[in-house]
């Protein structure tokens, strides 16, 4: 037997929603952007092998993958409700860079947790299971928080709550929307670019943030396009942030001229997002900064929508 899951990536924070905000992202061309783990039986009680183009960034000592960490605590979790862990390999593909921006972590363990909990025939309920993955995430980044775990499982933007038991809640999208996701090939710390913001916050921009956040929830259940464009900016961490991506003040200007209706750094950067109405301005912004915004080989860009399938495990 033998199962195989696909994470997609995601944006976390959005701009407006530092922490509480993330959303999910599909190419509208169809081409993966994600990482997929496939799970099947094997002989040893543990293997794990990985492939993909960014699998050589990987740690040698599979003992230092993330995605070895998020079998260990599976299994353990598994023993405490009575059940037993099967011998397995797990093969990583790993698809998205490290230190991209674009929920690599979360992609990896997501995959593999639901992989995991497929393959044994669902011990974990949906919540459960992303408990188990943030509680992985939290391993990465410093701290748990779900902005790229929760879009990336379930899909669609997602509002996280943390009240009574509920981790998160989707957010309506526009249809209409594309998202111009763009990594420039060179890698920024989640842990970093955390240090670099201030720990504490004047008033003003407190009020600023949870206002502005507040009419974006409003504007997208109202179906209101040009309010949510308006407020979604960052004044929380892209005044601090934007002096780690090169070229990001040159890229707000230019994507500005080509029709973009917002832009942000996705998560923590260096990758970006840009959201277009109409697939010619997407499509002009993407060739930009292809042309001007990417530094080396490893940098990619894609015309994206929001993705509402989130996380797909399908027996192989």
């Amino acid at each position: 037997m033998a199962v195989k899951a696909y994470a997609p990536a995601s944006i976390g924070n959005v701009s407006v929603g530092f922490d509480l905000l993330g959303a999910a992202l599909s190419p509208v061309d169809g081409s993966p952007l994600g990482d997929f783990v496939t799970v099947e039986d094997h002989d040893e009680q543990f293997v794990l092998e990985c492939t993909g183009s960014f699998a050589g960034k990987l740690p040698s000592d599979y003992r230092k993958n993330i995605v070895y960490d998020a079998y260990v605590d599976f299994c353990e979790e598994l023993s405490r409700k009575g059940g037993k862990p099967k011998k397995l390999k797990m093969t990583l593909e790993k698809c998205l860079p490290i230190g991209s921006g674009l929920g690599s972590s979360a992609c990896s363990i997501v995959a593999a947790l639901a992989a995991l909990n497929e393959f044994h025939d669902r011990p974990f309920s949906q919540n459960e299971i992303m408990m188990l993955m943030g509680r992985e995430e939290g391993k990465i980044s410093g701290s748990v928080h779900f902005d790229n775990v929760a879009p990336c499982y379930l899909g669609g933007i997602q509002l996280m709550v943390d009240e009574r038991g509920i981790i998160s809640r989707e957010v309506p999208s526009f249809d209409s929307w594309y998202w111009v996701s763009c990594y420039p090939g060179i890698c920024v710390s989640t842990a970093e670019a955390r240090k670099i913001l201030p720990d504490s916050y004047d008033r003003h921009t407190c009020i600023d943030f949870g206002r502005q956040l507040g009419v974006f929830i409003h504007a997208s259940f109202s179906g209101d396009e040009e309010l949510a464009c308006t407020v979604l900016r960052d004044v929380l961490a892209e005044p601090y942030r934007r002096s780690l991506i090169p070229g990001f003040d040159s890229a707000r200007e230019a994507v500005g001229g080509l029709g973009a209706a917002a832009m942000g750094i996705s998560g923590s950067g260096p990758s970006i997002f840009v959201v277009a109405k109409e697939l010619k301005e997407a499509t002009a912004i993407e060739k930009w900064l292809k042309d001007n915004f990417i530094q080396n080989s490893n940098g990619f860009c894609h015309i994206c929508k929001i993705d509402r399938q989130g996380t797909t495990v399908k027996f192989i």
